[in-house]
This record gives C-alpha cells, sequence and structure tokens, in this order.
C-alpha cells in the first residue's frame, strides 16, 4: 500500500494529490491520513514542492466537501432521507446519521464545519447538513477551506518531518497501512451486513 499510494502521487504529482484528496472525500477509499503524510514525504525528497502539496491536497478535500454540501443544499431533505433508507447501506449511512447531523450543525454552525473537518468520519458528511441549512457559500467556502487545510498542512508536515527516516519508516508504514485500510474494509462490511439485516 506504501508504494501504491507513494507511486500515484509522485507519477501523478500535485494533480495526483488533488484526486486523491478528491476521491477521499466523497467515497473515503483511502484516509487521508496516508495520502498527505506520503505527499509531504515525497516533498521531502524533492519530488514535489511541498507548497504545492499543501494547495492540492486542501483544494481537492474542499472540493469533495463542495460536492457533498451541493446534494445537501439542492436535493430536499425528504428526498435524501428516502435515497438513504434505499441505498445509505453502501455508504453505512442511515437516516438517523442524517438527523445527527443536521442536530449538530444547528447547535454549532460554520464552527462545526470548521472542526468537523479535522475528526475522520465526520469531514465528509458534515458538509451535507451544511447544504440543508442553506449556509452561505462563502461561509462554507470559509469554514471548509481553514479547517482543510489545517488537517493537511499537519498530516503533510508529518511526512515531511520522517524524510530522514524514510527507509525505516517505509518498513512499518506499509504493513500499519494495510492494517489501516483492512480494518476499514471490515468495518464497512459490518456496517452493511448489519444493515441488511435490520433492513429484513
Amino acid at each position: 500500500m506504501f508504494e501504491f499510494i507513494l507511486g500515484v502521487i509522485v507519477a501523478g504529482g500535485l494533480v495526483g494529490v488533488a484526486l486523491l484528496m478528491l476521491a477521499e472525500n466523497i467515497v473515503p477509499p483511502v484516509p487521508s491520513e496516508l495520502i498527505m503524510p506520503l505527499a509531504g514525504f515525497a516533498a521531502a525528497q524533492g519530488r514535489l514542492d511541498f507548497l504545492g502539496v499543501l494547495a492540492a491536497g486542501t483544494l481537492g478535500a474542499v472540493a469533495g466537501a463542495y460536492v457533498w454540501y451541493l446534494v445537501g443544499r439542492r436535493v430536499p431533505e425528504d428526498r435524501l432521507a428516502v435515497w438513504i433508507d434505499r441505498h445509505g447501506r453502501w455508504l453505512t449511512l442511515d437516516t438517523s446519521d442524517l438527523r445527527k447531523s443536521r442536530e449538530f450543525f444547528q447547535r454549532r454552525g460554520a464552527i462545526a464545519v470548521f472542526v468537523g473537518r479535522l475528526i475522520p468520519g465526520v469531514r465528509t458528511f458534515i458538509s451535507v447538513p451544511a447544504g440543508l441549512m442553506r449556509m452561505p457559500h462563502a461561509v462554507f467556502f470559509l469554514a471548509t477551506t481553514l479547517g482543510t487545510a489545517l488537517w493537511t498542512t499537519m498530516l503533510a508536515a508529518a511526512g515531511y518531518a520522517l524524510e530522514h527516516e524514510y527507509r525505516r519508516v517505509e518498513a512499518w508504514v506499509d504493513p500499519i497501512s494495510a492494517v489501516v485500510v483492512g480494518t476499514l474494509l471490515v468495518a464497512y462490511l459490518v456496517r452493511v451486513l448489519r444493515s441488511r439485516r435490520v433492513d429484513r
């Protein structure tokens, strides 16, 4: 997994970083906790520009978040709830997740969007209630960009700082990343199976 992600980043450059972060924020296939540190590694080795990595990671993540914001803004909540009832299991969502996100957003507003960008699992779907509540585009964009920039900077900086330990880190990041992705996959499958049992 280490070599695969690094290969995509090196081959695709800053565009690859942006596309990975875009995908991670729409339907998370690979966590940003792996993407951005490895992009930081590549920057430390001179393969990418560090500021470019931060900009690309932030841009891709904000674009992904904006997709969910537009879903929330353009789709009536009752229609979204019906869709989640029918197909939400494949995204490990149910209507209670939608309700909880909406209630949380009502209490915290723009702060929820900013902080939500720093919390795994929350950061992808916090955009939906922002759209449902018709948060102004400028406010959503600012809160999302600030939170995302902070998150991507921390992750990329960690990867950059560990560059001198690259070979040692590679030896343990690969199995750890495999465990992380495997755990996410198992958790996803368990949630899907549980939701199917409830439906029955």
